[in-house]
């Protein structure tokens, strides 16, 4: 691996904002508010009606100026409305503009776009092609998002050659590249190589962050346990360069708790409550999870209720947070007034925030109540998922419900074109035994079709089928030729 790191003098970059594109012709209206009015075109819901590099050339054609700044807010407005290609578009254009010098932001952003839009080979190419142009500052800015997508992909082989290519060309004098790549052992299960990341940090002089503490403390309780997280705990606190805030505080907390040190965990929750950033609700709900792991209803409701002094909106995933961590403490009367609340203020109904609650229902075993929220949730608009009908389809197959299961599983077959979510064989099976039961062969030979045809069937499932046409006297070629193409035989394994 890349040890022995050449080290160079770090650079600064700053960008060209207030870089203008103009053509030789005078412009009777340079305004902002014209400029504007010029490009609204680009960010039509809709999309623009001509190429975005033919409106941009068009508009510095006529002679009016275009700010950097504005291309980059622009993009910004695409990215956010995931218009990834119509970004891409304004960045290629960018670049062709000999009197535009990008900027270290620039060259990464036009890389993260190559990777969401064409992939990681054009976006190898792209990377390749900034090296070879001479410029180790512009390929220096844009490695990172190559690097990041790799770790998403778990790409393990492509990440650590680039690491060598950039140990080579000297870039590896930050945390982040570490950092990424402890990311990656760690999804990987390799903890080990984590703490040789670290080690390799220290032989070279890298600076440690929290980030880079916290992985490696999460990689010590996989491989050394308590003792070996708190050795690197008392190493943070003496490195003067970092700061031990809430997450760090976090991370101790969660491998104490999974050590069944709930006494020492709830100790250390205490701290990280106190070093909470009172503008910035992210680390209540992280407090919130590990007091739900600890069983501790109190701690949760008190993180919550403390959260909502933060200003901005409390979105649908902090919702979803809070009631999944109430229902896993018991409490699903708290639950229930939190549900009430999200619903009095939501604009647009999301069903996962209602499907935490319909879960907890139909697990008690209160389908009743399950059903009752079911219908609130259609009257108000809400849109079921797959979630919805697997919770239900569980609810009604374990009260013997089957007509209402049989429907549930027709929707969710519906939902799959879309989604990789297929049912659990202990729903499909109950299904299907109750064709057997019912002797309802035309029912069952359209159900197993429909599962064979979403890639769903199994040998238990031909079974029962052989065994419905075999007790009618009815011929069975067509199953048979549906298990030749599943590559199921008779004399597989269940």
């Amino acid at each position: 691996m890349y040890s022995r790191i050449r080290l160079v003098a770090k650079t600064s970059f700053s960008g060209t904002g207030v870089a203008r594109l103009v053509s030789s012709r005078a412009s009777t209206d340079t305004s902002p508010a014209a400029h504007r009015n010029g490009l609204k075109e680009i960010l039509r819901k809709s999309g623009p009606r001509r190429s975005v590099s033919s409106l941009l050339q068009e508009r510095v054609d006529s002679g009016h100026a275009v700010t950097l700044s504005e291309l980059r807010f622009i993009s910004k407005r695409l990215i956010r409305s995931n218009r990834y290609d119509l970004a891409h578009q304004m960045m290629e254009w960018m670049e062709t503009q000999k009197d535009v010098q990008l900027s270290a932001y620039d060259t990464a952003l036009r890389l993260e776009l190559i990777i969401k839009n064409h992939g990681l080979k054009d976006a190898e190419e792209y990377f390749e092609q900034l090296q070879s142009s001479g410029s180790l500052r512009v390929a220096k800015s844009a490695y990172l998002p190559l690097l990041r997508a790799y770790v998403k992909k778990k790409l393990v082989n492509e990440a650590e050659a680039l690491m060598e290519k950039l140990n080579g060309l000297g870039f590896l004098v930050t945390p982040h590249p570490f950092n990424e790549m402890m990311k990656l052992y760690e999804t990987t299960h390799q903890y080990e190589k984590v703490v040789t990341v670290i080690s390799m940090m220290k032989g070279n002089k890298i600076p440690r962050n929290v980030l880079s503490y916290n992985l490696w403390m999460n990689a010590c309780g996989e491989i050394s346990g308590v003792a070996g997280v708190e050795t690197v705990y008392r190493e943070m606190i003496g490195d003067k360069s970092v700061e031990v805030g809430w997450s760090s505080l976090c991370t101790l907390a969660n491998v104490y708790i999974k050590a069944g040190f709930d006494e020492k965990a709830s100790l250390v929750l205490e701290s990280a409550e106190k070093k909470l950033n009172r503008s910035n609700r992210l680390g209540y709900f992280f407090l919130i999870t590990l007091h739900a792991s600890l069983g501790n209803k109190e701690g949760v409701v008190r993180l919550w209720e403390a959260s909502k002094s933060v200003s901005g909106r409390i979105t649908c995933a902090n919702y979803i947070c809070v009631l999944s961590s109430l229902v896993r403490v018991g409490g699903v009367e708290e639950a229930e007034r939190v549900f009430d609340e999200w619903e009095a203020k939501c604009c647009n109904y999301d069903v996962r925030v209602s499907n935490v609650l319909l879960g907890a229902y139909a697990r008690d075993g209160e389908i009743r109540r399950a059903e009752a929220l079911h219908e609130r949730v259609l009257e108000r608009g809400g849109d079921p998922n797959y979630k919805t009908w697997e919770i239900l389809m569980e609810g009604w197959v374990k009260c013997q419900s089957m007509e209402k299961a049989i429907d549930a599983m027709q929707r969710a077959f519906e939902l799959m074109k879309g989604c990789h979510w297929r049912p659990s064989q202990n729903i499909v099976l109950a299904i299907a035994e109750h064709f057997e039961k019912e002797e309802k062969i035309e029912e069952a030979n359209a159900y197993v079709r429909d599962l064979h045809r979403l890639g769903l069937a199994s040998l238990p499932l031909y079974r029962l089928l052989l065994r419905m046409h075999e007790q009618s006297q009815r011929p069975a070629f067509h199953i048979y030729e549906m298990m030749k193409l599943d590559k199921i035989r008779m004399d597989d394994e269940c």
